[in-house]
């Protein structure tokens, strides 16, 4: 089974300037994580869920989901938060936690295209073929020019033989993000199956060239 490509998730959007060999960006959130603690008079969900996004993106998961937990804890409709907790899960291999936190995410907000997607995500991944492609398809509704909805839902097609629907949706991915290296590799292995061996091992060489370097074991088996 192909796999779809990764957890999207919420980044805190800060510069990445290096500075005494930290980024500039590790460093505020360092200095997020020290300083939350101390305006003790200042810890609303917010602060904790912001907290849990520094953790995240250094690494220490668990404490991320200790603050998301916190974060619900005093307030329950925020979706943002079970939604990373579900991410942190993700991190962690807690694939069943994390399906219910999107779930609940989903539920406090109905059009969160991000929930949709990573819980397609992980359906695929647990063989809920089916289930990936109705998250994927309300991604692609909300949000039509998404180049890797359209991959993702190429690829559990392709999952489920439907090769014609899949190449389908890999041109639609690659018209958004000409730059989609897996999609060319998708695409190729895609056009090979259905018997386009030329075009097929042109898109494979294409997505070489972009560094999908898993491409060149499917050129070295179907175009040499």
């Amino acid at each position: 089974m192909g796999a779809v490509q990764g957890i999207q998730k919420r980044t805190v959007g800060l510069t990445t300037t290096c500075y005494n060999g930290l980024t500039m960006k590790k460093l505020i959130l360092l200095l997020l994580i020290l300083l939350i603690p101390v305006l003790a008079l200042a810890q609303t969900a917010e602060d904790y869920y912001d907290r849990g996004i520094a953790k995240d993106e250094l690494g220490d998961h668990k404490g991320a989901i200790q603050d998301y937990n916190k974060a619900i804890e005093l307030n329950p409709k925020l979706a943002e938060a079970y939604y990373n907790r579900g991410n942190a899960k993700d991190e962690l291999g807690e694939y069943k936690g994390d399906i219910q936190d999107f779930n609940k995410a989903i539920e406090l907000r109905p059009n969160y295209p991000l929930a949709y997607i990573n819980r397609g995500h992980r359906k695929h991944a647990l063989g809920e073929d089916k289930g990936a492609m109705k998250d994927f398809n309300k991604v692609i509704e909300l949000k039509p020019n998404y180049a890797l909805a359209y991959y993702n839902r190429g690829v559990t097609k392709s999952s489920l033989a439907d090769n014609r629907g899949a190449l389908q949706d890999y041109n639609k991915s690659i018209s958004l993000n000409p730059n989609y290296a897996l999609a060319y590799y998708k695409r190729g292995n895609a056009k090979i199956k259905l018997g386009q061996k030329d075009s097929g091992c042109l898109d494979l060489s294409k997505a070489g060239e972009m560094e999908a370097f898993q491409a060149y074991d499917l050129i070295k088996k179907h175009c040499q």
